[in-house]
């Protein structure tokens, strides 16, 4: 039973973005993740498949309390794997239904006119095949080490470094042992695609945090100045959480909230390894929070990443895109709207980075230019990052400020991101990056100028 709720958890976190299958599976607390990882990515093989047996038998509907990512989990066992080895009740209330799936099974077989299983998932593999996959991307953590002793360390482990990137085309064509350093993210590596370092030293002791490119925009373009207080929405698994806190060079406070409790213990764990000090975890929904209560009112900066149709995250699954129902698609555009506008209620806020990893206008740009007319003048966009080459589609005034990512333009995971802040006549009026964010991008090489290597000796190097 514990194998499959694990499984069942980790589609559920691929669903809502919170990171790749390794990421999730490595820090899901199953003892087992060989086994775990196993069953997760033959579950994701045969997805469609699955989808078109759970309609046609009406599980679902026949079991209420059963959620879609242990159905899923529960009928690619009983029907494609070693048959429900193991699953206490869950195995009984699976095998109740045994006949109905198998004859779904067998009718869909003869309607796609194939005779084994292996046959249903050739229009899946070939979309699989035709995809490019995604670099490997590697944040350095700065609350341990720099860029460049982490360079040093990787060339010791028989890397080779290419240096800085002139180009997104350039990290397409990464193969072997060769790194190199992102073009946009001054603290970013990136390497050839499935390169694994989650047995590597330095991701084990918090060197090195597996990070998708996109994900690490929010934080960056919201490059909180140290000293500041700062709070993460929607927190878990977070990665975001400890990128801001790299920012802050821990000086000041993180407030991060989360309301599921694996899911924050999980994260802090992450965030002690990581080295992070100056967070406290709540379990607890944002939108309760007070804006009024007086612990929040040096609150300058906000990440808001909310929950989303993780539409943007379906290129690194090997399943096909399962479109959300446009019924779906209105309840989470008005949940954004609504934590948005909370967000935005906190007196002292300055800056707010909103991201989704959501590939539909709904949960983007309609969300930002439904709050930005709520708001008035009192908000407004930046023009972020002006080199990225993916913008936001042009559906207001001003859209053009916000970010877009893709496989295909930025060689990432789908992604939207729109940083707002407080001030001005209009709204969407382009407004420069943060200092910050604009010094790491001049810096962007990777190397410390003189005084800064003086006091980059005081941190732990990896020998």
């Amino acid at each position: 039973m514990a194998l499959y709720s694990a499984a069942a958890a980790v589609l559920a976190g691929l669903e809502r973005g919170d990171g790749g299958i390794k990421a999730l599976v490595y820090s899901s607390g199953f003892p087992h993740v060989r086994q775990l990882y196993a069953l997760v990515a033959e579950t994701l093989r045969y997805a469609p498949v699955l989808d078109a047996v759970l309609a046609g038998a009406a599980l679902l509907q026949a079991e209420k309390k059963l959620s879609p990512q242990l159905a899923k989990v529960l009928v690619y066992d009983l029907l494609f794997g070693k048959g429900l080895k193991c699953g206490g009740r869950w195995k009984a209330l699976a095998r109740r239904h045994r006949a109905r799936l198998q004859a779904e099974l067998a009718r869909l077989k003869v309607q796609r006119r194939v005779s084994c299983n292996e046959d249903l998932l050739a229009p899946a593999e070939a979309a699989r095949a035709a995809a490019a996959p995604l670099p490997r991307y590697v944040r350095v953590n700065t609350l341990k080490t720099c860029v460049e002793d982490v360079i040093d360390f990787f060339k010791r482990q028989g890397y080779s470094y290419l240096g800085k990137a002139a180009s997104v085309e350039e990290l397409s064509s990464l193969s072997g042992k060769k790194f190199l350093l992102d073009l946009h993210l001054p603290e970013l590596l990136v390497f050839p695609p499935q390169t694994d370092f989650h047995s590597n030293q330095l991701y084990t002791s918090g060197h090195i945090i597996l990070q998708d490119k996109a994900s690490c925009l929010p934080a960056f373009l919201l490059s909180p100045a140290p000293g500041s207080h700062v709070i993460d929405a929607c927190a878990a698994p977070g990665n975001k959480t400890s990128h801001v806190a790299a920012i802050l060079k821990n000086k000041g406070q993180i407030f991060a909230f989360d309301l599921d409790t694996k899911r924050l213990a999980t994260m802090n764990t992450m965030l002690m390894r990581a080295g992070v000090t100056s967070f406290e975890l709540a379990q607890q929904d944002f939108l309760t929070v007070d804006p009024r209560d007086s612990k929040y009112s040096k609150v300058t900066c906000i990440l808001l990443d909310p929950s989303c149709s993780g539409s943007g995250m379906v290129t690194r699954l090997p399943t096909e895109e399962a479109a959300p129902s446009a019924e779906r698609l209105r309840a989470l555009a008005a949940f954004q709207r609504k934590i948005l506008s909370h967000a935005l209620s906190f007196p002292a806020l300055q800056r707010l980075a909103y991201s989704t990893c959501s590939l539909h206008q709904e949960e983007n740009e309609n969300v930002v230019h439904a709050v930005l007319q709520e708001q008035g003048s009192a908000f407004r966009l930046v023009n972020a990052l002006p080199s990225w080459p993916c913008r936001g589609l042009a559906t207001f005034p001003g859209s053009e400020c916000c970010l877009r990512a893709s496989p295909a333009e930025t060689l990432t995971q789908g992604f939207f991101v729109a940083l707002l802040e407080r001030g001005g006549e209009e709204a969407a009026v382009p407004s420069p990056l943060p200092a910050a964010a604009e010094r790491s991008l001049q810096q962007g090489s990777g190397v410390q100028p003189e005084p800064a290597r003086k006091k980059r000796r005081k941190k732990q190097r990896v020998k």
